[in-house]
């Protein structure tokens, strides 16, 4: 598969599944009580970038201005194609606003906090 049918692939991905959810009237409430254990180096940065770039659209990865994260069942390379990308309303971050390391650790962050 080339690169650009994936580019077309995850664009569609994202659109079925990332802005669909975000037209719903009734918005989940936020994760309550657990964290995530950010005793791990990577999952504390992966922390403090979401709540950094992505906690104020997407609070605790449910639905706020943007959808819910932690109900989205996209691969990760999809999100991170979103975030560097953009779709819609979603702004994009450059490689020197988020690293490529910086986009793992959120991704990883994103993980735990679906775990919860």
């Amino acid at each position: 598969m080339t690169k650009f049918k994936l580019i077309i692939i995850a664009a569609i991905l994202i659109g079925v599944n990332g802005l669909l959810p975000s037209c719903a009237i009734r918005k989940s409430e936020p994760i309550t009580g657990k964290t995530v254990n950010t005793s791990d180096l990577h999952l504390r940065a992966g922390e403090v970038l979401y709540m950094t770039y992505c906690d104020k659209c997407h609070p605790s990865g449910e639905g706020g201005l943007g959808p819910a994260l932690n109900s989205l069942n996209v691969p990760s390379f999809v999100k991170r194609f979103q975030v560097r990308h953009g779709l819609g309303v979603m702004p994009y971050f450059k490689k020197d606003q988020i690293s490529k390391q910086d986009l793992r650790d959120i991704s990883d962050y994103m993980k735990a906090l679906k775990r919860l």
